[in-house]
């Protein structure tokens, strides 16, 4: 190691500097030095565009990976609409989406009326598609698809609204999430003959929409191909299974040049478009020495950009215990138990993160209500919501979408300035409904009750939210008289976004407040408690 305490990087080199700076790239320096931004703990709500070639099809996720493993449900939806993946592969999905319906003003400016404060774009996925006009990797939209720069376009759009402006990485895994590209049918009438990626090279484009790029760039390579002699589908799924989709954020070491491209592609996308926040869809910094060497680079940069203050956001996920604080922690369609100690995100989809028609033919979208309930509770635990409404290929939303938009907008509009710019109480809640900490578990959950309720404060004053319709005599508990947690006097209490007075009493049991049939949301109401020694 250097005498900074550095692995040296072997795929950077002097070419590929960072920038200069107080952060040096390694994981102590990262913990002892950042706080994350006032702008962040204040904002409390983004919304999320995880859009790209992926949402043609209107299949739902991992298509571009699924497509190639025969037995799986969308290799048969491809089957049958663009035919076998052999003969039309992945490459000529990204040939067919144009975008040509995307109006970002319109949709900004929704997403705004539903009170989002930071607006994030996918840059790339594990497609290995970049959303953006990268001078590394020829595969992205300037060049091939819509023929637009999706990243420049939503950031000069976001931010003209006022809105902080991020992107979502995650292509440091294409290395072997794309695999199943590069095999072949174990079963039928065209067993053993491999998919497109394993045949198709620059000069099979003349004529074509890629004419001039490598679809080998696109793929990632036949880096650990799908051995031959498979004879059963179940017997290729677990293959798979077992070989190529084990997510290790270790950098490939038989492969030193995707590392490179990767950070190459990073370092321009930050550079280029100086993100407020940087999301990578990694349970760690991706690929090793590379990702704390973008790590350090944002921060610096970001130190730059702001004349010497720190305004970037860089989010992983499952952080250990021993690196809290160097970056915000995103729990991906999870929860956390109890208030937080450092600010945290969690980061979820009212359907599947790419566009699935079969959710909306079905109505199957997550509610408009558990979206403003995940909210407070996670806004509750010192944490942020990041929420994706998924566009289809064309660019559009669906209407179910556009309606629980409008919907948790006009709860926001009423009650959100018990949520923006708060800050958590001595507990996050009272209520039966308890949920564990940790990743993926929105479906083992239990909706939230209008028995649950969830406490911020701002200034000097205690916010109560209930995740239900509340009127007549609401008790809250945690206020009761003569306990450590219900210490302060309380000589005041509002709904939020209104001054009239409302009748309460307090006893040992708690506090009761006579909340008016009018003031009451299908969704939950917000409190004001004002008082003395309320709020530490």
């Amino acid at each position: 190691m250097t005498a900074a305490g550095r692995r040296p990087n072997p795929y950077r080199d002097a070419t590929d500097p960072i920038a200069e700076g107080p952060f040096q790239p390694t994981w102590d320096s990262l913990i002892a030095q950042y706080k994350a931004p006032d702008w962040f703990r204040d904002a409390k709500f983004g919304l999320w565009a995880h859009w790209g070639p992926q949402c043609q099809p209107e299949a739902g996720d991992w298509y571009a990976r699924h497509m190639y493993v025969q037995g799986h449900r969308q290799y048969d939806q491809h089957l049958a609409r663009y035919g076998h993946p052999a003969d039309t592969g992945f490459i000529d999905v990204i040939g067919q989406w144009k975008a040509e319906n995307w109006n970002p003003d319109e949709l900004l400016d929704l997403y705004q009326r539903a009170g989002a404060k930071y607006f994030v774009a996918m840059a790339n996925h594990h497609d290995n598609f970049d959303n953006y006009a990268s001078r590394w990797h020829d595969w992205n939209a300037t060049r091939v698809g819509p023929g637009k720069d999706i990243v420049g376009i939503w950031a000069q759009k976001a931010r003209a609204r006022g809105l902080k402006f991020g992107v979502t990485n995650h292509a440091a895994h294409v290395w072997h999430w794309y695999q199943t590209a590069y095999g072949y049918d174990p079963e039928g009438p065209r067993a053993g003959e491999r998919y497109d990626a394993w045949k198709l090279t620059r000069h099979d484009g003349a004529g074509k929409y890629w004419d001039g790029l490598d679809p080998q760039e696109l793929y990632g390579g036949a880096t650990m191909p799908m051995p031959d002699g498979l004879t059963s589908a179940d017997e290729a799924w677990a293959w798979h299974e077992a070989h190529d989709r084990v997510w290790d954020e270790a950098p490939p070491l038989t492969n030193p040049i995707f590392v490179r491209n990767w950070f190459r592609r990073c370092k321009d996308l930050i550079d280029s478009y100086k993100p407020d926040l940087l999301y990578f869809d990694n349970f760690d910094l991706p690929l090793g020495q590379a990702g704390l060497d973008i790590a350090a680079h944002f921060y610096n940069a970001s130190l730059q950009w702001h004349g010497g203050k720190m305004e970037a956001v860089l989010n992983t996920k499952e952080l250990p215990p021993e690196r809290f604080g160097a970056l915000v922690e995103d729990v991906e369609r999870g929860y956390r138990a109890e208030i937080e100690p450092h600010p945290w995100q969690t980061d979820t989809c009212i359907g599947e993160w790419h566009y699935k028609r079969e959710i909306f033919d079905h109505k199957a979208y997550m509610s408009a209500a558990a979206v403003v309930h995940r909210l407070c509770d996670v806004v509750a635990k010192n944490g942020n919501l990041l929420l994706s409404i998924p566009l289809r290929g064309d660019g559009t939303l669906d209407s179910q979408e556009r309606q629980i938009l409008e919907d948790v907008g006009a709860w926001n509009a009423r009650f959100g300035d018990a949520i923006f710019a708060s800050r958590p109480w001595r507990v996050a809640g009272e209520g039966p409904t308890q949920v564990q900490s940790g990743q993926f578990g929105e479906a083992a959950a239990k909706p939230f009750t209008a028995g649950d309720i969830r406490f911020t404060t701002k200034a000097e004053a205690l916010h109560a939210i209930t995740l239900g319709p509340q009127s007549g005599r609401l008790t809250i508990q945690s206020m009761a008289e003569g306990t450590n947690l219900g210490q302060g006097s309380v000589e005041r209490v509002e709904v939020v976004g209104h001054t009239a007075p409302l009748e309460f009493t307090r006893d040992a049991q708690g506090l009761h407040v006579s909340v008016p049939e009018g003031a009451s949301h299908d969704f939950g109401i917000a409190l004001r408690l004002i008082g003395k020694g309320l709020v530490d």
